[in-house]
């Protein structure tokens, strides 16, 4: 081989030396020893049965969104992942509709998975509103610490608007009714910036007549416990709602959430 020769190897061998860079810039290429099949293993989602055929992306709402795609996350998860999982944007950005989960070919449990991925995230990590929705809703009841006599007077006073509705005269909100029927939850934005949502299925009963009523503490209706993976939290509000239940001797329960 000349010297030109040894020139255009070199050369050559620069530009694959390059190539690999860019790739690697490019597509965050990961070494094989940090890849674990066995790091989740003993999740029940199967997770491991994926045939990356991406239907789950082409039904999820949310696909595209910084680049979330389902199909890719459950193969984060099947390689062991951990890091790049907990850390990503992705599970947050889930919906949890569970659409993905009722075209899976495999049946794979694509909420439950992206659930147990929110709850190994550290919680002062967690997307702030959530995090602090449940530290307040822990703490007095409902997602916006609102005061018990400010949740009364705002559901009262919509009760009044209905009452002025022809059809509605007298219409009162039941709150604390021992022996109802039902006992509904509200979702707190509905004493916060919804309150017109309050009154279509309020109208609802009082014209079917049913024996309903709302509690005055831990009334809220939206379990973030649930939505940020953890299980504890979660546990607490649902056993808040049993304990309303319970004590006021109520049966069926409507939780709008």
């Amino acid at each position: 081989m000349g010297l030109e020769g040894v020139r255009n190897e070199e050369q050559l061998s620069l530009n694959s030396v390059n190539e690999v860079k860019n790739m690697e810039e490019k597509y965050q290429i990961i070494e094989m020893d940090r890849l674990s099949h066995n790091q989740f293993g003993l999740w029940p989602f199967s997770q491991d049965f994926c045939v990356t055929c991406g239907i789950c992306s082409s039904s999820c709402p949310a696909s595209g969104i910084d680049g979330f795609d389902p199909r890719k996350l459950v193969r984060m998860v099947s390689l062991g992942l951990e890091d790049k999982a907990i850390e990503s944007r992705w599970p947050w950005i889930c919906t949890l509709c569970a659409k993905c989960e009722h075209v899976c070919p495999m049946e794979i449990n694509i909420p439950g998975m992206v659930r147990n991925i929110r709850g190994l995230r550290d919680r002062e990590n967690v997307p702030g509103i959530l995090h602090k929705g449940l530290e307040a809703a822990l703490k007095t009841g409902n997602n916006l610490s609102l005061p018990k006599e400010d949740f009364i007077f705002i559901i009262e006073d919509v009760a009044e608007e209905i009452a002025e509705e022809p059809g509605f005269e007298g219409f009162k909100v039941p709150i604390d009714k021992e022996g109802a029927d039902i006992l509904t939850t509200i979702h707190n934005k509905l004493v916060n910036t919804h309150t017109e949502d309050l009154k279509h299925w309020w109208k609802i009963f009082y014209m079917a007549k049913e024996d309903w009523t709302v509690p005055s503490d831990n009334w809220e209706g939206t379990n973030w416990g649930l939505f940020t993976g953890n299980d504890a939290a979660m546990r607490t509000m649902v056993g808040r709602i049993v304990e309303n239940m319970e004590k006021l001797k109520i049966r069926t329960l409507l939780w709008p959430e």
